[in-house]
């Protein structure tokens, strides 16, 4: 299962990968927001993301107006890897030799098309497991573990 997540900005962003979603029968849960009214992006990349380190939902999805906003405040949560990615080559780098776990979008910056590609990319991209790479993340925790 997937976690979704939005402000006002990506909230249209948003509801068209949910029809995406539902096209590809991919499950989800949305964490809010649940409407174009403002709002504060840091209150649902929170709650998307702890859904992710809880186990609850596997990966997950943000979106704000650039994508970068909800990226660092979710990032902000223990565990998490989420990484803003607007170009199909990041978004499948980012699963490849990131292992990340939450793709945050900008609805201001990738069109819809656009944002379905990314999408795809990080849905269907695994991680490579190179040894090269599983050293660089377990770096990144242990950073995060120190703080």
């Amino acid at each position: 299962m997937l976690a979704l997540g939005s402000d006002h900005a990506g909230y249209p962003l948003k509801l068209e990968i949910m029809k995406h979603l539902d096209e590809r029968n991919i499950e989800y849960k949305d964490y809010g927001c649940f409407s174009a009214d403002s709002c504060d992006y840091a209150v649902y990349a929170e709650k998307a993301a702890n859904a992710v380190t809880s186990g609850e939902c596997e990966r997950g999805l943000l979106f704000c107006g650039t994508g970068v906003g909800i990226s660092i405040a979710a990032n902000k949560v223990k565990g998490i890897r989420a990484a803003c990615c607007s170009d199909e080559f990041s978004a499948e780098a980012t699963r490849l030799h990131n292992d990340a776990n939450i793709l945050c979008l900008g609805a201001r910056v990738v069109d819809t098309a656009k944002a379905v590609k990314l999408v795809d990319l990080f849905l269907d991209t695994p991680f490579s497991g190179e040894e090269r790479h599983s050293r660089r993340i377990a770096q990144i925790t242990e950073i995060e573990n120190k703080q």
